[in-house]
């Protein structure tokens, strides 16, 4: 049974060889949080070996090198535990397009799937911080002064760093429109109103 609450999901990040599974592309790691009521309870990480080298740029880009993977365990294996870990939550993640791309490839090719739904904090920010210069991770945890190691591009890191920025979405929500929960389904609501109207969609939650 899923948690309809907004502050119960798991949050997670994929490091990826590249853009697009559909080229061929294969998570490197994957990093997740799972928050029941607003606290961090659990959290998931893994290296993983994609069966293939990966380009100096992705070393440079994520700190993750082909050295470390080959020691890591192959895709399937880590994926077979994480949709494990996954089971009956939502989940949210930053840019959530390009993580359920790699989440939903890795895991057809075991053949398990997942009964939770995605929300996209990106698509949230930019409704809900229109103000912001940027809408990338860390341009948001740099505007709501979210308190942070420095660490980006690191499945874990940005899973924790995305779980704070989604907790104080939620609770800018509450405090601006006096919405006592939000839910699951009002944040993917929010993802998809014009931000011309978002203001005046939450006024009358």
């Amino acid at each position: 049974m899923l948690n309809p609450a907004s502050n119960s999901a798991i949050v997670l990040d994929f490091e990826t060889t590249g853009l697009s599974p559909n080229q061929g592309d294969r998570a490197i790691e994957i990093g997740a949080v799972k928050l029941e009521d607003g606290v961090v309870v659990d959290t998931f990480q893994a290296l993983m070996n994609p069966g293939f080298r990966i380009t100096s740029f992705i070393e440079s880009y994520t700190g993750i090198t082909n050295q470390m993977l080959s020691t890591a365990a192959p895709c399937e294996v880590v994926m077979d535990r994480f949709a494990d870990f996954i089971h009956g939550s939502n989940l949210v993640a930053h840019n959530a397009s390009f993580d359920q791309r790699f989440l939903d490839a890795e895991l057809s090719l075991i053949n398990r799937h997942y009964t939770g739904e995605f929300a996209c904090s990106m698509l949230i920010a930019r409704r809900i911080y229109q103000e912001a210069p940027n809408h990338k991770l860390g341009g948001l945890v740099a505007f709501r002064q979210i308190e942070n190691d420095g660490v980006f591009h690191r499945a874990l890191a940005d899973s924790e760093m995305t779980a704070k920025l989604w907790l104080t979405m939620i609770e800018d929500i509450q405090t601006r429109y006096s919405i006592t929960t939000p839910s699951f389904k009002l944040m993917q609501k929010i993802a998809k109103k014009p931000k011309s109207s978002v203001n005046a969609f939450l006024c009358t939650q």
